[in-house]
């Protein structure tokens, strides 16, 4: 796509186009990508936050790895757009994001929320609140929401139910304006 653009103003000015390219683009499915990427948060992981989702409003999970998140949403009430389309691209109208988005893309994909600046809980690894990247990014807005129990995953192409990874995953939201900024639950 960005060669593209850049072949048309350069045939079109005759110029040379310098331009900083602040994320890398995928084409999405993850699915076809990083097999570390493919594991899809079971009901469970939804459920324990599902108190701090609201009711009325769009909800996107751009993330689709075996689209159960849709059933599961639907299940629990809520209004869910849940596709096997390109988070880069594709821009659906909604109200907030909540998913599991694939770890190996974590920067990428917060520099792309960030950007949208619409309310969003992602599900990523403790750890993630440590790095500078993620903490210059959200610093303002950032309320987290820390499970006493770890969510379980199943894997798209392992049959393996109920996986815990030997790290522990919290619920980062951004502009979701919780009553407070550390909640356990």
């Amino acid at each position: 796509m960005f060669l593209l653009l850049w072949i048309k103003f350069r045939k079109r000015y005759n110029k040379t186009l310098k331009i900083k390219i602040y994320y890398n683009v995928y084409i999405m499915s993850f699915t076809k990508d990083k097999d570390s990427d493919n594991y899809a948060t079971d009901k469970i992981g939804w459920e324990i936050i599902k108190d701090y989702i609201p009711k009325d409003k769009i909800i996107y999970a751009p993330f689709y790895c075996d689209g159960m998140q849709k059933k599961y949403f639907k299940e629990l009430g809520f209004d869910i757009i849940h596709e096997d389309k390109d988070f880069f691209i594709f821009n659906p109208q909604y109200d907030l994001i909540v998913d599991n988005p694939p770890f190996s893309k974590l920067k990428d994909i917060c520099i792309k929320l960030k950007e949208s600046d619409k309310p969003f809980i992602i599900m990523a690894f403790s750890k993630v609140i440590l790095l500078k990247w993620f903490q210059r990014l959200f610093k303002d807005d950032l309320q987290i929401i820390i499970p006493l129990q770890r969510p379980t995953f199943t894997h798209l192409t392992n049959p393996k139910k109920n996986y815990t990874p030997p790290f522990g995953v919290m619920y980062f939201c951004y502009k979701m304006n919780l009553d407070k900024d550390l909640i356990f639950i």
